[in-house]
């Protein structure tokens, strides 16, 4: 027959402290070590797909992003049918035709880093609904201001 231990005996108590400890070790460690890549990217922008597209198997040092997409309601449907250049310098939406200037002054700010412009790639992410002249003059803007490296996102899968 099995021993009973007696009623005044004290319970043991589970000191959850260092599970604690070990659960905001592993939320610091998830923090440190997830991707920011995406950070630069813009949800008004929606990439054209393509079955080819893959991601660059060298990454970039330094790079110019620029978003041009439009402004959409939360069923994702276009409010403007403006294009706009997103999170650019200032933050302040701007038209892609009208960047001339701002892309001089990151080409300046580029240069007071001591970063040669032909290090600089500039990624083009336009929505698949920008109207491709838009985006050849975009790049003309930038090849006036001194860029020479131009890189264009799309999202991988099957073409809609």
């Amino acid at each position: 027959m099995a021993k009973r231990p007696p009623n005044d005996a004290p319970e043991a108590e589970v000191d959850m402290t260092p599970m604690i400890d070990i659960v905001f070790q592993l939320i610091a460690f998830f923090m440190v070590i997830t991707n920011f890549e995406q950070t630069q990217a813009d949800e008004r922008v929606k990439l054209p797909r393509d079955a080819l597209a893959k991601p660059p198997e060298v990454k970039v040092e330094h790079s110019l992003v620029l978003n041009v997409g439009f402004y959409r309601d939360m069923q994702g449907e276009k409010t403007d049918t403006q294009p706009w250049l997103f999170n650019f310098i200032d933050g302040e939406p701007v038209l892609p035709l009208s960047a001339g200037a701002q892309l001089k002054k990151e080409a300046i700010l580029f240069k007071n880093k001591e970063i040669q412009l032909e290090d600089v790639t500039v990624k083009v992410r336009a929505d698949s609904e920008v109207q491709t002249g838009i985006v050849q003059e975009l790049i003309k803007l930038c090849q006036d201001a001194g860029f020479e490296t131009f890189a264009m996102s799309a999202m991988s899968g099957p073409e809609e």
